[in-house]
């Protein structure tokens, strides 16, 4: 049993690891914006439009001040030149509202951020550089602040799962300066949807639903994709109502796990669905038929889809054009590596891939091993880790005592040695808690190959645990864990210097 001693030291050093974390995301920020600074100063954009600023067609805009007034315009020139690609369409969004059908394809969640920001915090900025200039500014700012919180959401929910304070460690790390930084400091939604992401899911495993569904709500009004994170409550609830039925016999404790969660992925997918809605009334409320655009009088109108067919070409197949080759070769490092972190997992827990938990659940309950269940987890890791984000200290009984000196005794064994073993099977990469993450990342990825443009599969899987979880792992084994680290990294680095280049200067990337 440990010491107080003991105790007071573990809780140090993960403060310390927290304080790393914290000072390598505000570092790899800091890098970024150089960097961005950097390559257009020293570069000519590709296309140099970004200025240009029309007026809106729904509304007039008093705070469009003009540039001949403005204390310094140079300086809102600059930023309004750093506003480029999809950035473009969130700063019009919340400068004029939704105009146009194909600017429904941008949640609101961003441009209502960049909003509010504008308009309070920077609003005595507005008349010296200009308000599309603050709209951009406050973009930067929300961006890089949500990735340094998400960072440190990621650490805490590794924490938790891997019960491995040096792999934790070593996956925020890769996270912070993952392959798609660019676009988590630049006026993206990937810093907001990572943050509400992560952050929702560790509330969720800690046992705080309430904030896990206000915070998985909020990443699907961020990005479309966020509406997939109510899998997880999904896979609760099956656990729970399994649980419920046939061990502990309890028929009417399973319909009532059944309707919370169906009540609480309802609420996740809400966002998502108001928008929808919003979409329909704006573009073929009160319209002829004749004048309404063609999903408008579908059985079931959805815009979104309709919106990433029609003007971007989105469907099953339709990328897997010869021309299309230099887009999957940018996209194939982090599919590769998604496929081999799913790969390797299930090489490791065959049993936990094809029953989906279900049996290994049922057999690792009984040897009283892990707590697999994710609702039941927090009473076994509040007592393994105690950090800031808790509010709530549990006491365990003896055997939980029991386990967390032998959890303690075996991740040292485990640090050292990331070979296959038997502790492994319940711990670390292995551990049967990874299970729906690797299944959201099967899906995730499945789709960007197959459906989506493949080039943005480096950003739309960047928030996927897995990969910087097999990644932290990978560099650490037996004989080649030094050339995997080395090759990791490098790929790193080079699409950071390759994307901030490129990306800033409006030219393809990702």
């Amino acid at each position: 049993m440990p010491t107080s001693s003991s105790k007071l030291q573990s809780s140090l050093s993960k403060s310390n690891e927290t304080q790393i974390v914290l000072r390598s995301a505000i570092a790899s920020r800091l890098l970024l914006l150089t960097l961005i600074i950097l390559w257009r100063s020293l570069f000519t954009p590709y296309d140099t439009s970004a200025i240009l600023n029309p007026n809106c067609l729904i509304s007039s805009n008093s705070n469009n001040t003009s540039k001949q007034n403005l204390l310094l315009p140079s300086i809102g020139s600059a930023i309004e030149g750093s506003i480029v690609w999809d950035g473009v369409y969130f700063v019009r969004i919340a400068q004029c509202g939704y105009e146009y059908e194909q600017t429904y394809a941008f949640l609101p969640l961003l441009p209502i951020c960049l909003y509010v920001i504008s308009n309070t915090v920077f609003a005595p900025l507005i008349p010296i550089i200009g308000y599309r200039s603050v709209l951009g500014l406050s973009g930067y700012v929300i961006n890089n602040i949500a990735f340094v919180f998400a960072a440190v959401y990621f650490y805490r929910l590794s924490l938790l799962i891997l019960k491995d304070s040096g792999a934790a460690l070593r996956a925020s790390l890769l996270f912070c300066f993952n392959p798609a930084s660019i676009f988590y400091s630049s006026l993206y939604s990937e810093s907001l949807y990572a943050l509400f992401s992560l952050g929702g899911i560790y509330h969720l495993i800690s046992g705080a639903n309430t904030i896990a569904v206000l915070q998985l709500a909020l990443s699907g009004s961020a990005r479309s994709n966020g509406v997939l994170n109510a899998g997880y409550f999904c896979f609760q609830t099956m656990h729970k109502a399994y649980d419920a039925i046939f061990q502990k016999r309890h028929s009417g404790l399973a319909v009532q796990s059944l309707v919370a969660g169906a009540v609480r992925t309802l609420f996740i997918f809400i966002p998502f669905i108001v928008f929808q809605v919003y979409g329909y009334y704006n573009i073929c409320h009160g319209r002829l038929l004749d004048e309404m655009s063609p999903w408008c009088k579908g059985r079931l109108p959805v815009l979104y889809d309709y919106l990433q067919s029609h003007y971007w070409g989105v469907g099953f197949l339709r990328y897997f054009q010869f021309k299309q080759l230099p887009n999957f070769l940018l996209a194939s490092p982090i599919l590769s590596l998604a496929l081999l972190s799913i790969i390797h997992y299930a090489k490791l827990r065959p049993e936990v891939v094809f029953s989906l938990g279900f049996r290994a659940a049922w057999e690792e309950k009984k040897d009283a091993a892990v707590l697999y269940l994710l609702h039941t987890t927090r009473e076994s890791n509040s007592l393994q880790f105690s950090d800031d984000f808790s509010s709530n200290t549990l006491q365990g009984n003896s055997t939980l005592k029991q386990r967390k000196k032998k959890t303690k005794e075996e991740n040292s064994d485990s640090s050292r040695n990331p070979a296959p073993s038997n502790y492994e099977a319940k711990s670390g990469y292995s551990s049967i808690l990874i299970l729906p993450f690797v299944l959201h990342l099967g899906f995730m990825g499945a789709t960007a190959f197959l459906v989506m443009h493949v080039q943005v599969a480096t950003r739309f899987l960047s928030a996927s645990p897995p990969l910087y979880w097999f990644s932290s792992y990978l560099m650490i084994s037996p004989g080649n864990g030094r050339r995997w680290g080395y090759l990791i990294w490098t790929y790193s680095a080079s699409y950071i210097l390759l994307g901030s280049l490129l990306f800033s200067n409006f030219y393809p990337f990702t």
